[in-house]
């Protein structure tokens, strides 16, 4: 466990989902997350993925992504927050606690730049940052050919 956030960070959702919006970028789903997702909207993997995915190519097959919509905003994006939430992808429930976030006091400091919920509202113990990491540690991207 890092030093850095030993005594915990202070993360609260503020609702602007920058997190979901504004930028392009991958969100690839496992298994699990294919799965949930796919029970959510009551179809079939396959049909889901030609529906809502991406294909990323990685040379030997493709991980499968969200879609984005033209302005970059996530696919489940809606004027009402997200249309998947209860089954939303493990990269979305992990937010801001990825490995690359929770570098050091200077990165942590730079996402706060783009996300209004970092260093604001209840402090989020170092247990479950960690439990965060390890799970996003642990993600396998699911890859299809």
């Amino acid at each position: 466990m890092s030093n850095f956030y030993k005594n915990g960070l202070e993360f609260e959702c503020q609702g602007c989902n920058y997190c979901c919006s504004c930028e392009p970028g991958f969100v690839f789903l496992s298994e699990e997350d294919l799965h949930n997702l796919s029970t959510h909207f009551s179809m079939d993997e396959e049909t889901f993925i030609n529906t809502y995915c991406r294909k990323v190519p990685i040379g030997f097959g493709y991980r499968i992504s969200l879609l984005e919509k033209e302005n970059y905003d996530c696919i489940f994006l809606t004027k009402n927050g997200c249309s998947c939430y209860e089954d939303r992808p493990l990269q979305c429930r992990t937010y801001p606690f990825w490995p690359n976030i929770i570098v050091d006091q200077q990165t942590w400091d730079e996402e706060a730049k783009s996300c209004p919920g970092i260093k604001k509202g209840k402090k989020i113990k170092a247990k479950e940052i960690q439990k965060n990491l390890d799970l996003m540690d642990k993600f396998i991207p699911k890859i299809i050919q």
